[in-house]
């Protein structure tokens, strides 16, 4: 049965971004392709696919990535910690927001960063 809810970002390292969102978000591999890949939970599923080469090779990734926020969309995960996600995102190419960049929403710390493409995504953590 698939997830109900879900989202596609298309990555011009599908590898690399679906690590990061695997990892992050805790999602697991459900099948992969060199096209796409995709990652679930129980009530979610992330589709990384793959930027047409003739399109990729226009897109410059720098490291760190430069933050990309001229999009309406931006992807949301629960996290355990926003400060063991701090580092996560650090190990694996992505960044989130220094800890003075945090603010509270409803029962949550909320905290956004970039993933190693610099698509911006936010992660939340319930307060303590």
């Amino acid at each position: 049965m698939l997830p109900q809810s879900g989202a596609v970002v298309y990555a011009k390292d599908i590898e690399k971004i679906s690590t990061f969102y695997s990892k992050m978000a805790d999602l697991l591999t459900v099948h992969a392709e060199a096209a796409h890949v995709v990652l679930e939970s129980a009530s979610f599923q992330l589709v990384v696919v793959a930027i047409q080469a003739k399109i990729a090779i226009e897109i410059k990734v720098t490291t760190p990535p430069v933050r990309r926020e001229n999009t309406p969309i931006k992807l949301v995960f629960s996290v355990p910690s926003i400060s063991a996600a701090r580092t996560m995102a650090s190990q694996l190419g992505g960044e989130l927001d220094p800890a003075d960049r945090e603010w509270k929403f409803l029962d949550c710390v909320v905290c956004d960063g970039i993933d190693p493409e610099g698509n911006v995504v936010q992660f939340r953590a319930h307060a303590v």
